[in-house]
């Protein structure tokens, strides 16, 4: 049987995954400006990311887990029944799941922050990552093969993380300002067409 697995897939799916969005980002600059471009292609690429480094077997077993040791709900105990280090960097898991998703968050309001409607589509966009964060752990308990925990703390922490990540990207976007783009196109449809507006 083929393992699958471990820290050299996680890193080879990041690597690939971030060389076709690369591409996507350098077509789609071309209209949307390069920050808007590249931090969206950047979110999907996020996504990509935290779904390998939370879906991959953390070591390539393909060991099947036997219906009586399967987890059966997800943990709702504070921390969890994960351990209280990584295995493959140092610090808390708590620490780690949380910083997992801030550049999720930081790319999401810096993506949408060229459109009129980001006071509207960043809080869907943020309700959409606790909702990912949720499907996961729901993948994790379903697919007791991959050997993952679910844990409610997790939903948590990753929350807490894209929240972080959208503080930082609304300071990001009010640095580099991305509406520049959208707003000199629209001066500009305004003076070829004069009479759209009237």
């Amino acid at each position: 049987m083929i393992e699958v697995g471990g820290a050299a897939v996680m890193v080879l799916g990041s690597a690939a995954s971030g060389l076709v969005l690369a591409l996507v980002g350098l077509v789609l600059a071309r209209w949307l400006g390069p920050v808007t471009a590249f931090s969206l292609v950047g979110f999907v690429w996020a996504l990509v990311v935290i779904g390998l480094v939370t879906l991959v077997p953390p070591t390539g077993s393909t060991t099947l887990v036997p219906a009586e040791a399967r987890q059966p709900t997800c943990s709702r105990t504070v921390g969890g029944p994960a351990p209280d280090g990584f295995w493959i960097f140092s610090g808390t898991q708590r620490m780690l799941n949380t910083a997992l998703f801030v550049p999720a968050g930081a790319l999401l309001v810096l993506g949408l922050a060229r459109w009129r409607t980001a006071w509207l589509l960043v809080p869907m966009g943020l309700a959409g990552l606790v909702g990912y964060s949720v499907l996961i752990e729901i993948t994790q308990l379903e697919l007791a093969r991959i050997d993952r925990a679910c844990d409610i703390t997790d939903v948590v922490d990753n929350a807490t993380g894209a929240l972080i990540g959208c503080g930082i990207g609304l300071a990001l976007a009010l640095v580099l300002q991305p509406w520049r783009r959208r707003m000199r196109e629209e001066a500009r449809r305004d003076r070829t067409h004069p009479g759209l507006l009237g």
